[in-house]
């Protein structure tokens, strides 16, 4: 196809917290979880044109990623023709650079990034402030899978019922992450059963943890309204901080100063852990407790099998990720992303 593609970052998210409640009639679980964009990211470079009936064509560097109707890209960008009414020939190419399948919601949010390079493509970026499309595009997210959605608001999101409600939550500051990418597969579906046998060995019922997951998305918000941003603009990668920065000012990070970091975890630790063992010891290392370069927050993301830790300073992930490398596990180093920095640097000139 003629013409110049747009090029569109493609951000990774983390799972800051994940609660998990028992199943339901209909077969799926209600989940609270606080999502966060990171610095991290696939490209995503999106050509199309109006034609007289709508073409797809997707390719990616990586064998693994499907290139037909089975993949998250496609579907989006299928739904967006659709619904608008529109036919076009579309072609995308994803050059993966996140970890498939890893837990960071990279498919996901290359849905998102095609559907931005449509808009852009087509000329429709003022259908997203006008009428009823923002929040259509928000239902077809959830139509292509649970976690889509949240990368259409980017930073610190609320996520409820199966992940895919979604609400900002006012963002942190920018800090150091390091992501453990372990070779270990975990099923999600796997995950899932062992937790519905944990529910039914702890008696645990739908109409209790939906209270207990009531409980928490009200501790969630409460927790990050207490958060001072304190994002600094700067002529880093991301325009959050310059390479090699680290926070400027008190060394605390709101994470800290709300407390939240004492209480917030990821249900699904509990089962996957007991399956890999191996991943709760990565944890173990990223986290560092009780040293000097202990991490802020350290999780499981999702199901897995990514890991991340949390980091104030460049020096503490770095002594992370050599603890890693010590063990023979391989690992990331990015930043949070907050949300007018998502925004900011979605588009390459």
């Amino acid at each position: 196809m003629d013409g110049m593609p747009t090029n569109v970052r493609s951000h990774a998210k983390i799972n800051l917290g994940l609660g998990i409640g028992a199943p339901r009639e209909d077969g799926f679980h209600a989940l609270v979880t606080v999502y966060q964009t990171l610095e991290l990211y696939d490209l995503v470079k999106v050509t199309a044109k109006p034609s007289s009936s709508t073409t797809l064509r997707l390719t990616s560097n990586d064998r693994r990623v499907p290139t037909d109707g089975r993949n998250t890209a496609w579907k989006m960008v299928a739904l967006a023709l659709k619904a608008l009414d529109l036919t076009a020939d579309v072609e995308i190419a994803i050059e993966k650079r996140l970890p498939v399948q890893g837990g960071l919601g990279a498919g996901s949010a290359n849905a998102v990034a095609a559907l931005v390079g449509l808009e852009v493509e087509l000329g429709l970026e003022k259908r997203q402030a006008n009428g009823r499309w923002p929040a259509r595009r928000l239902e077809i997210a959830a139509q292509v899978g649970s976690d889509v959605p949240l990368f259409l608001i980017g930073g610190t999101v609320l996520g409820l019922d199966r992940g895919q409600e979604v609400y900002p939550l006012p963002d942190i500051e920018s800090v150091w992450c390091v992501v453990a990418t372990p070779a270990v597969g975990v099923s999600t579906p796997q995950a899932f059963r062992d937790w519905d046998a944990l529910c039914a060995a702890e008696s645990l019922t739908a109409e209790a943890s939906a209270v207990k997951l009531n409980e928490l998305s009200r501790a969630y918000a409460s927790a990050f309204a207490g958060a001072i941003p304190g994002v600094r603009q700067g002529a880093g990668s991301s325009g959050v901080l310059s390479v090699g920065e680290d926070l400027a000012g008190p060394q605390e990070s709101a994470l800290v100063r709300t407390g939240i970091t004492s209480w917030i975890e990821n249900d699904f630790e509990r089962v996957v852990f007991r399956q890999h063992p191996s991943l709760g010891e990565i944890k173990r290392l990223l986290a560092a407790s009780g040293t000097p370069e202990a991490a802020l927050h350290a999780s499981l993301s999702g199901s897995g099998s990514a890991l991340f830790g949390l980091y104030l300073t460049r020096g503490d992930a770095e002594a992370a990720r050599e603890r890693l490398r010590a063990a023979g596990v391989e690992s990331l180093l990015t930043r949070t992303l907050p949300r007018s920095a998502y925004w900011g640097e979605m588009l390459l000139p």
